[in-house]
């Protein structure tokens, strides 16, 4: 027999509210699945190797989206940048040349005409040992960065590790080699992974260099500074309050009284804005789909609906999940809506226990229907 749906008081009919029938690298560096996972839920802040050099474009298809020219920033001009500019959100600022600007696209800096980018990734202070350890040559070559050379650095007061060297060409050709430079900061309160690569005919490398090891560091911002930096702000939070920013572009919220989330106690909603080109229409659906199984803290998906619809002159998707949560065993019901614009979408996931589906669903939609993209 066929799964009947089942619509919990407050839910979405078939119908939406246009009243017509009827949805993310990350980078992004900022991107995608990870914000929305265990990292998310006040699991451990520890990354391996590969999620850490996955987040940060060491593979050759991101290195090259991200390498590519950004529209409508003027023309290049070589000069350095005098002082220190600090991405929204990020401890870590750089005095970048002038044709490099900061992204829209990640954490960090992008020059104007394309072929080379600067991307932070902070993580906590403990991880820089544990990363200094694992960055050997041989496991930096299996996310394709051939290792040339690294040095024992200082940034300011802080011990500090360079790696220069090559992504080597990919064998068809037509991908050429890039030059790259990752740089792990251990300052007492945070760690900063740092990765500049660029072509050779767009940068120079003593002006990388001189980039990377310029790095400053600030001190820690509060939550308040840390949402007030995001690309989106929530009008109607509908109970809900922000407790934790996520890359610089992703917010997690939860409702009621504790800010750790422990056992599936209170409802979690996680807003995260992707600059990047979104799927055409007829992919929307099989994304959004991907999107929500990439999710690795929940098992046993059954799809209750999933919806295109238009409202307020832009296309969305919703999909209703049901669940089980792995770490608690505990059922759960997943709400995700993505918002697609011309130059990017708006991805949010709210997970809620089975029991407060009735009173909560709305609400997640009152949130995200809030949301307005700066």
């Amino acid at each position: 027999m066929a799964l009947q749906p089942h619509r919990a008081a407050g839910e979405r009919t078939g119908r939406n509210r246009t009243g017509l029938t009827g949805f993310a690298r990350e980078p992004t560096h900022r991107s995608r699945s990870g914000p929305l996972d265990a990292s998310a839920r006040g699991k451990s802040d520890r990354m391996s190797l590969r999620q850490v050099t996955r987040s940060l474009g060491l593979g050759v298809g991101l290195c090259f989206a991200a390498l590519a020219p950004v529209a409508g920033l003027g023309p290049s001009v070589q000069a350095q940048a005098a002082e220190a500019v600090f991405p929204p959100g990020s401890r870590f600022g750089f005095s970048a040349p002038a044709d490099m600007v900061p992204s829209r696209r990640f954490t960090g800096f992008e020059r104007r005409a394309g072929g080379a980018t600067l991307s932070v990734v902070e993580l906590p202070p403990g991880a820089f040992a544990e990363l200094v350890t694992s960055f050997t040559d041989a496991n930096l070559l299996s996310q394709g960065l051939a290792v040339e050379k690294r040095e024992a650095v200082k940034i300011g007061d802080a011990e500090a590790m360079l790696f220069t060297g090559d992504q080597p060409a990919d064998a068809s050709g037509q991908n050429p080699a890039v030059r790259k430079l990752l740089l792990l900061v251990g300052e007492p309160s945070v760690t900063g992974l740092i990765i500049a690569q660029y072509l050779p005919d767009a940068e120079t490398e003593a002006s990388m260099r001189a980039l990377v090891l310029g790095a400053k560091v600030r001190p820690a911002l509060t939550l308040a500074q840390q949402v007030e930096a995001l690309p989106f702000r929530v009008t109607d939070p509908a109970g809900f309050h922000p407790i934790r920013v996520l890359a610089g572009n992703s917010m997690l919220m939860t409702a009621g009284p504790k800010d750790q989330m422990l056992n599936m106690e209170q409802p979690i909603l996680v807003l995260a804005q992707a600059v990047q080109q979104p799927p055409q229409p007829e992919q929307r659906d099989a994304f959004a789909r991907t999107a929500l199984y990439a999710n690795q803290t929940m098992k046993d998906f059954v799809i209750e609906r999933a919806q295109s619809y238009r409202q307020n002159g832009a296309d969305w998707h919703e999909i209703v999940a049901r669940a089980v949560d792995v770490p608690t065993n505990k059922p759960v019901v997943v709400a995700q809506t993505i918002r697609f614009a011309p130059d990017g979408y708006l991805r949010a996931v709210g997970v809620v226990r089975e029991d407060q589906r009735a009173e909560t669903l709305s609400k997640f939609r009152t949130v995200v229907d809030s949301v307005q993209v700066k």
